[in-house]
């Protein structure tokens, strides 16, 4: 159970029903009604992002194709997804939960904890604060969302996940006084990261529900599990134990990144299409590119290139990932782009390829860079400055290197999209 100071805390994990989904009704009241599901209306073999509540009571589930959630329900509405604007919405929530707190940690994209500990004082319990959030991100965006409530962040977590998601209210607290009631019960796999494989281990241990792990000692858990698992298990026992019991020290912090230590690009490929190597240039080019970008937006340049690759004969399925140092840093296209050839051509075994990847380590801040006789660094980094720069204002499409034009290039899509997905 939560102990110590855990128990002066008030989190909460707020996630947005069915995010995608609620934002395209929300921009279409025309389908206020009517079972929403988004997903790329021209490929049948896509798959289901999010579907609305409507489009999941008649039997719609995400990640399935888009085809069989049609053949469920004929009338379902499917829209392509915006990406860009799926992205400006939740970081319009998140200016409203930090409207109660400052304390606004994104879990996701349509998921966020917040640590309102300090933020009850004259807005009543925590319910009813989380109604009032509730009531403004609807308001605002035509999301509703779940709040589960707890004393740490696993709690707060299993809340949202388990009950307030069931309720029609969307809220729902668990803490000491009723973990043993309403958590315990509930089969193990429905205990925060606990997939398929683990919960057989469980139910090999004889471990069926959340409690079955919870009331035992922990010393007794760590011995169930090196019988099961082996002596390695000491470590995972001990996080399992705690989530059983909703132990969490982790606080809600503003920001989780740390300091970068790479700027990375990759892209998965249709492999029939890229089996010569000419075919093969063009995509690393264009995530050398991006990847230079990225690290010049970022301030940044990189002394150690690497590149990975998966090629396959649609039998087999081989990778290799290799690196190599540099004699300076830099964040200028035709450098980074000349290292990555060169790895690639030396370890590619000709099979056809499915996967690039790209990345950019041992940074360094960009201010100041070396200098050579045979080459104005100087002015190569302010032409590539200079597109970037028409890039940001126009687009990623607004100028692009010839060799992107060729089929083998996919940079004009990848304009048009953002994680995969169109904006």
């Amino acid at each position: 159970m939560a102990t110590g100071k855990q128990r002066d805390r008030t989190i909460m994990l707020i996630d947005g029903q069915s995010f995608y989904a609620s934002v395209e009704k929300a921009a279409h009241p025309e389908y206020r009604d009517k079972p929403v599901a988004v997903g790329d209306p021209e490929r049948k073999s896509g798959i289901i992002l999010a579907a609305c509540p409507i489009a999941k009571g008649r039997g719609v589930t995400t990640a399935e194709r888009v085809g069989e959630a049609i053949a469920k329900c004929p009338d379902l509405v499917v829209i392509r997804p915006r990406m860009q604007t799926y992205i400006t919405v939740s970081l319009l929530i998140t200016e409203i939960y930090e409207s109660f707190t400052d304390l606004v940690e994104p879990y996701s994209i349509d998921e966020q904890f917040l640590d309102v500990t300090g933020s009850l004082l004259g807005r009543g319990d925590a319910e009813s604060l989380a109604h009032q959030i509730q009531t403004k991100v609807l308001l605002s965006t035509g999301v509703w969302s779940r709040v589960g409530v707890g004393p740490t962040k696993i709690l707060a977590k299993m809340a949202t996940d388990n009950f307030a998601k069931k309720r029609s209210e969307g809220i729902f607290k668990l803490d000491d006084g009723n973990i043993e009631t309403e958590l315990w019960p509930l089969s193990v796999d429905k205990m925060f990261m606990v997939g398929s494989r683990m919960t057989r281990h469980f139910w090999r241990m004889g471990l069926r529900t959340i409690g079955d792990i919870a009331r035992l000692e922990l010393g007794e858990f760590k011995r169930k599990m090196r019988k099961e698992m082996g002596k390695q298990s000491d470590i995972q026992a001990e996080y399992y134990w705690q989530t059983a019991r909703g132990i969490d020290p982790s606080p809600v912090v503003s920001s989780v990144r740390g300091a970068l230590q790479s700027v990375s690009h990759g892209k998965a490929l249709r492999a029939r299409l890229y089996r010569k190597l000419a075919d093969v240039e063009v995509v690393l080019l264009e995530l050398v590119v991006e990847v230079c970008r990225r690290a010049r937006r970022l301030g940044k340049q990189g002394r150690v290139v690497s590149v990975g690759a998966v090629e396959t004969d649609g039998e087999r399925m081989l990778s290799f990932g290799r690196q190599t140092t540099l004699p300076h840093a830099t964040s200028l296209t035709h450098e980074v782009a000349a290292a990555a050839r060169q790895l690639f051509v030396q370890h590619w075994r000709g099979m056809p390829i499915s996967r690039l990847f790209i990345s950019l380590t041992q940074l360094s801040d960009d201010d100041t860079y070396q200098l050579t006789l045979f080459e104005d660094r100087t002015t190569v980094y302010n032409l590539e400055r200079a597109t970037d720069s028409i890039k940001d204002r126009f687009g990623d499409a607004a100028i692009m290197r010839a060799s992107s034009l060729l089929e083998s290039g996919v940079a004009r899509e990848r304009a048009a999209q953002i994680g995969g997905h169109y904006r």
